[in-house]
C-alpha cells in the first residue's frame, strides 16, 4: 500500500524493492500514471475510487483533503500482512483486523502537517489568493487531526532514517526501528578519471529543496553549476541564474550516472529525510557538499566523503563549496561509505523485521 504512484522517485524506489521482495502481492495506491512508471508494468495495481475522476492522477495533491477516505473504504481482510509506505499521503490510515499486522514504513510524517506547516504557507503564499490562505490553515487543522489518528492504526513503524524516527516519536509517540531505503549502489562507481570543472545539483525544482541557494552561491563564486530536474519554481530559478548556470532538465539515468562520476561536487543544501542523490553520488565516487541537518547527517561523513554546511545561507553554502573544490578526495573511499545503503541490506532489514514482528 503506498500514498500515490504518479511518478518515479524516492518513495517508489523503495516500492520498487518490496515489489521485487514480495513479487505476488498486489499494490493499493489512490491515484496511478502507468504511463510514468514502467517499472510497475508487472504488478497488480489497485486503485482507489479516485481513479475515475478525470485528470485526478495527473493533479494527485489537490485530492489530498479527499484520501483519508479513499484508503479507509479498502478491505484488507484477506491479508495477513500489510505494508504501507508512506510520506506526505494517508497510507498508514488504512483500517486492517487486529489480526492483521500492519506494518509502516515511513519516509516522513507530513511536514505541511506538523513542523513544515508555517514554512509551507510561506513558500506557498503566491500560489493562492486571499481567501484560500484563510482557508488553508483551518484544511490543515483537520487533516493533522485525521493524521494523528491514522498514526495510531499500524503494529509497528519502520522510519527511512534517525531523524525520521525521532519526528515520528515527537509527532505520533510511537518507536520506529530505522531500516535504511535501498540504493542500487552496483549501478554507480567512480570513474577513475580527474572530476570536471562543475558542480551539480539534482532534484524536483520546488521551494524546499533551495536551489534558489546554490544558484545564488555559484552566482557569488562564479562557479560552473548544472542543475538536472524540473519543477514549479524553474521560472523563478532560471531568472535568477547567472552566465555559469546550466538547466539540464530531465535526463536519463546514463547521462545522469556520468554527470555525478564528473562532477566535482553535488551540492544538497536541503534538509531531506534521507536524501538518494546524496547516496547515488557518493556511490559514483564523488562527494557531497550538504546541509548539515535531516538525513545528511548519516549519509554524509565531515572531510571524508563531503563538506556538511550549517547555515542556509550563501555565504555558508558558498565557503562549503571552495572547500569542496580546494580538497583532495579519495573516490574509492567516499564509494565504500555508499555501500552501507545497498537495497540487499534494505531487503534483508524488512524481511528479518516482518518475520520477527510474526512471532
Amino acid at each position: 500500500m503506498c500514498d500515490w504512484l504518479t511518478d518515479f522517485g524516492g518513495a517508489e524506489r523503495v516500492l520498487l524493492a518490496l515489489h521485487e521482495l514480495y513479487p505476488d502481492a498486489p499494490i493499493f495506491t489512490t491515484l496511478y500514471r502507468p504511463e510514468n512508471l514502467p517499472q510497475f508494468a508487472d504488478a497488480d495495481i489497485r486503485t482507489s475510487y479516485l481513479q475515475h475522476i478525470p485528470f485526478a492522477a495527473a493533479h494527485h495533491r489537490a485530492f489530498f483533503p479527499f484520501m483519508p477516505a479513499a484508503v479507509e473504504a479498502w478491505d484488507f481482510s484477506e491479508f495477513d500482512v500489510v505494508i504501507s509506505s508512506t510520506s506526505s499521503g494517508c497510507a498508514k490510515g488504512i483500517i486492517t483486523k487486529p489480526s492483521t499486522l500492519h506494518i509502516c514504513y515511513c519516509h516522513n510524517p507530513n511536514r505541511a502537517l506538523w513542523d513544515g506547516s508555517h514554512e509551507y504557507l510561506k513558500l506557498h503564499k503566491h500560489k493562492y489568493n486571499w481567501l484560500a490562505r484563510k482557508f488553508i490553515p483551518h484544511q490543515l487543522m483537520k487533516m493533522r487531526i485525521w493524521d494523528r489518528v491514522a498514526a495510531d492504526r499500524p503494529d509497528a513503524f519502520i522510519a527511512n532514517s534517525n531523524f525520521v524516527a525521532k519526528r515520528i516519536k515527537r509527532y505520533y509517540q510511537r518507536e520506529a526501528e530505522v531500516i535504511y531505503p535501498p540504493v542500487e549502489t552496483t549501478q554507480f562507481s567512480p570513474s577513475g578519471e580527474a572530476p570536471g570543472s562543475y558542480f551539480l545539483a539534482v532534484g524536483r525544482l520546488i521551494p524546499y529543496k533551495r536551489f534558489d541557494l546554490v544558484i545564488q552561491a555559484a552566482n557569488v563564486l562564479g562557479v560552473k553549476l548544472r542543475i538536472v530536474g524540473i519543477g514549479s519554481e524553474e521560472k523563478r530559478l532560471r531568472a535568477m541564474a547567472g552566465p555559469t548556470v546550466q538547466f539540464f532538465g530531465k535526463v536519463s539515468e546514463e547521462n545522469l550516472q556520468r554527470m555525478y562520476t564528473e562532477c566535482l561536487a553535488l551540492v544538497f543544501p536541503q534538509e531531506e529525510d534521507f536524501g538518494l542523490t546524496a547516496v547515488e553520488v557518493q556511490a559514483s565516487g564523488r562527494p557531497v557538499v550538504a546541509y548539515a541537518g535531516g538525513g545528511a547527517l548519516e549519509t554524509v561523513i565531515q572531510n571524508q566523503t563531503g563538506i556538511l554546511f550549517n547555515q542556509q545561507t550563501v555565504s555558508s553554502l558558498a565557503d562549503a563549496m571552495q572547500r569542496a573544490a580546494k580538497k583532495t578526495w579519495i573516490p574509492k573511499s567516499i564509494a565504500k561509505n555508499a555501500q552501507r545503503f545497498d537495497t540487499a541490506k534494505f531487503k534483508k532489514g524488512i524481511d528479518d523485521f516482518i518475520r520477527q514482528q510474526l512471532k
